[in-house]
């Protein structure tokens, strides 16, 4: 038997230790080179991780949620006799294997040899396994097959390379489950799936009782969750936050938004009242350049950035992430709308790279239809500000001593109370506001 030890890479940013989020094999499975094995954490993202050496796993560094440095042992496979010549082995690059505790030593080929009929089922078995596919997508995605016993190498990926989107396991799980209820339909029983036991028919053992009292979860804060708990408590904890609430009339606003989706025909690029409020934004901090800054806390110096990278806070099956639209003040607003899209999008399929998450110098945030009235958003730190909005609705209002209706939004903004003055954080919504309010103005020359 020959030992591969494959150790941590350098998974870049300065990282030192990353944390294990999830594991796609376990001891004794056979990988092939370049099967995905499972994902570590970084401040921003999980990183999926490919096997160097096909082989058979025989020690993992941990459990998910626990850290490894780089460098360290992360996976010894046992690659065999047969390919210690062709693949470096710890042994030939000086390394020393992982000492497998509490197990027993594997038996080498020529130790003990199998049966008879077991040595022919073996190789039987051998003959009939299909060399293992390689499936490329998400780590959320590969969480959800395996709770739900899916074989994704099943589904079709229209992604890059036959990628498996969220779009195509959720189309795919849609017609399983049409599938099934026809099969019941016809009286048919459903095929168990590989790692359960037979599902009995309806008219078969009766169901045991219901539990009398709900069953209590344990769920570990690990991977992104984790990550998301210690920057929140972070921003709470160290950032005074001065919360800044104004309502906004979006009546005209809405007009001109109706009107020019009116022109576009594809549905997945009609505006959101998101890019607008980005435009009259990257104007604003023109003005209030103390707004679009960043707070290096090691040197205690406040930058404030010519150019405006926009966080847009966008919520995902893994928790929220902040991707990056980069240098928004030199977008039109469809290209800002589109890159609004694009990012957004790709952090929910969780094909955003790492350096599309880093580098906002401000945020905005919006629950969409769940907005609410009002909000108290947590900053981004390093920032020093972030614009959250709120649900719109048409509301009675006195205008010119008249009641009529107008499409009202409230805008609900924090600020770094350290570096930004309050009278300066309302100056510069009431800025954006004058802007939503008569939309003609964000597009007029400065």
């Amino acid at each position: 038997m020959s030992e591969y030890i494959f150790k941590l890479p350098d998974l870049g940013e300065g990282t030192v230790e990353s944390e294990i989020g999830e594991w796609f094999i376990k001891v004794g499975d056979q990988v092939t080179e370049e099967d995905v094995v499972g994902t570590m954490m970084t401040d921003k993202a999980a990183v999926e991780l490919s096997s160097p050496v096909s082989g058979k796993v025989i020690k993992l560094a941990g459990e998910p949620g626990d850290i490894v440095a780089v460098g360290a042992p992360l996976v010894v496979f046992d690659v065999g006799e047969k390919d210690a010549g062709g693949a470096a082995s710890g042994d030939d690059r000086g390394e020393t294997p992982l000492p497998r505790d509490g197990e027993t030593p594997l038996p080498r080929d020529d130790e003990t040899p199998l049966p008879r009929e077991a040595a022919g089922a073996a190789s039987s078995r051998d003959r009939e396994e299909a060399p293992r596919q390689r499936v490329m997508t998400s780590p959320a995605i590969r969480r959800r097959a395996k709770e739900a016993g899916i074989d994704l190498t099943l589904v079709p990926g229209s992604g890059p390379g036959g990628r498996i989107t969220r779009r195509d396991f959720d189309a795919y799980v849609g017609e399983a489950a049409v599938g099934a209820a026809s099969g019941r339909d016809r009286g048919e029983t459903p095929l168990p799936r590989d790692d359960s036991t037979p599902l009995p028919r309806d008219d078969s053992t009766p169901r045991p009782p219901l539990a009398s009292t709900p069953e209590t979860k344990e769920i570990k804060v690990i991977g992104l969750r984790r990550m998301i708990a210690e920057r929140m408590a972070a921003a709470c904890r160290e950032i005074p936050h001065f919360t800044y609430v104004e309502e906004i009339d979006v009546t005209e606003l809405e007009s001109l938004r109706q009107h020019l989706n009116g022109r576009i025909e594809d549905p997945a690029a009609r505006l959101t009242p998101l890019p607008f409020l980005g435009m009259a934004l990257i104007r604003a901090v023109r003005e209030f350049p103390q707004c679009n800054a960043t707070y290096d806390k090691e040197r205690n110096v406040i930058l404030q950035h010519g150019a405006v990278h926009l966080g847009v806070a966008t919520q995902t099956n893994d928790g929220l992430k902040v991707p990056v639209v980069r240098d928004a003040h030199e977008r039109t607003l469809h290209g800002l709308a589109a890159e609004i899209r694009r990012v957004s999008e790709a952090a929910r399929n969780n094909t955003i790279t790492r350096d599309e998450l880093v580098g906002s110098t401000i945020t905005i945030t919006s629950l969409g239809k769940l907005g609410g009235i009002v909000s108290t958003p947590v900053i981004n730190m390093p920032e020093v500000g972030i614009i959250g909005v709120n649900r719109a609705v048409e509301r009675p209002m006195v205008v010119d001593g008249q009641v009529t209706v107008r499409r009202m939004m409230n805008l609900s903004s924090s600020f770094d109370h350290r570096f930004v003055d309050g009278y300066d954080a309302a100056a510069m919504v009431q800025r954006i506001k004058e802007m939503l309010e008569h939309p003609a103005t964000i597009f007029l020359p400065e």
